[in-house]
């Protein structure tokens, strides 16, 4: 087969979930399976040099097309700009990964869906965002072929917007690198990290982006009310670039008077994340709505009890080797964390069923799943 990824979700230095997703399965892609690939993106020749990791002998070919990603998808949006225009090279297949699937694209196409935010939650997401989803994700659904999901609640959410696709879709799970994200034995590591971040030696962690749905002022108010009762609470770190409508986390902090407790990092560097959360004492993703949640399963990998919620993908995801919660209760998450705190049997048995939970979702393990998608495309 020939197979061609529009790799436009990974080549930005601060990449997002959608990016590490992107990177993971066309990287596994490449190196365990013997065909030909093409590698697209629409942004400036220079990012090439972020994908030269990928390139696996003569198999691999990189054209890119030197427009702004965003221009070129509102300018489609109104205009039918065949995307074949840009990218000659023909293909069996061409997958996007991050919503959009433009017109005019050659040969069998799969579009991947992450999750119904704009829609379930609207209030949480930008209005940029909403605006390209409203205008573009029902047009990107019809010209698919396939469109990939990451869990099985994902899936019945697409359903519930949009049912006359119901037969096109397919669920692959998001993967986890388990070369990068394990139990970090070397303590000269951790201190090195918790140095660069101005981390006590002990902490609690949050890592994501600062945005309205991941729920971080009720994990602060729990924290805070979680303070008044238990004496001895790990320092809480809410690690990750600011998304929008940040101010009111930050502005809780200061109405509670937290701030010699709880720590903000900004943006943590690619090669920090999975040293930082091995070094947490647990890991808390009390998230609104996850499409898949892959904080949650890069922490068991490192071995770190997780606290996460019981809604939307979650529980999916997280299965038995986490600690659920309402995340729309203050009192049950403050509960929650305090029996983590407190319960030191519970903290091993969430370590040990978590690195095994882990291995389910390693990206051979995923990448075969969607190599399986890939070949039954090929021949319909």
């Amino acid at each position: 087969m020939k197979i061609a990824f529009d790799v436009s979700p990974m080549i930005d230095s601060h990449k997002s979930g959608v990016g590490y997703c992107t990177y993971g399965f066309v990287k596994t892609m490449v190196s365990q399976y013997d065909n030909s690939y093409i590698l697209n993106y629409i942004n400036k020749p220079k990012y090439k040099k972020n994908l030269n990791t990928l390139i696996v002998g003569k198999k691999v070919k990189i054209n890119s097309f030197c427009f702004k990603n965003s221009v070129y998808k509102v300018a489609s949006t109104f205009l039918p700009i065949p995307y074949g225009a840009f990218f000659k090279d023909s293909a069996d297949i061409t997958h996007f990964f991050n919503y959009y699937l433009p017109p005019g694209v050659n040969g069998k196409k799969i579009v991947t869906v992450h999750d119904m935010t704009y829609k379930r939650f609207p209030e949480t997401v930008r209005f940029k965002t909403k605006q390209m989803l409203n205008l573009n994700l029902k047009k990107s659904l019809k010209r698919a072929d396939i469109i990939l999901t990451v869990s099985e609640f994902s899936k019945s959410e697409i359903i519930t917007y949009f049912p006359e696709v119901k037969d096109k879709i397919r669920v692959v799970y998001n993967g986890v690198d388990l070369d990068v994200f394990k139990p970090l034995l070397d303590e000269n590591i951790k201190i090195s990290i918790a140095k660069k971040y101005n981390l006590p030696e002990r902490y609690m962690l949050y890592l994501g982006t600062l945005e309205p749905r991941k729920n971080l002022e009720r994990l602060i108010d729990s924290y805070y009310l979680l303070l008044k009762e238990f004496d001895d609470v790990p320092k809480l770190v809410l690690a990750g670039g600011k998304g929008w409508l940040y101010d009111s986390i930050f502005d809780k902090v200061s109405t509670l008077w937290l701030e010699d407790k709880i720590i903000f990092t900004g943006y943590v560097a690619e090669k920090d994340v999975a040293p930082l959360i091995s070094g947490a004492e647990v890991f808390l993703f009390p998230s609104m709505y996850e499409g898949f949640g892959m904080p949650v399963i890069e922490a068991m990998a490192c071995g770190v009890p997780v606290l996460t919620s019981n809604v939307s993908s979650l529980p999916e995801v997280a299965g038995d080797a986490a600690v659920l919660v309402d995340p729309f209760s203050v009192e049950d998450i403050k509960n929650k964390l305090k029996l983590l705190l407190i319960d030191e049997a519970l903290r091993k048995r969430l370590n040990k069923a978590g690195l095994k939970r882990a291995k389910r979702f390693s990206w051979d393990v995923v990448t075969k799943d969607l190599y399986e998608i890939y070949k039954e495309l090929a021949e319909k």
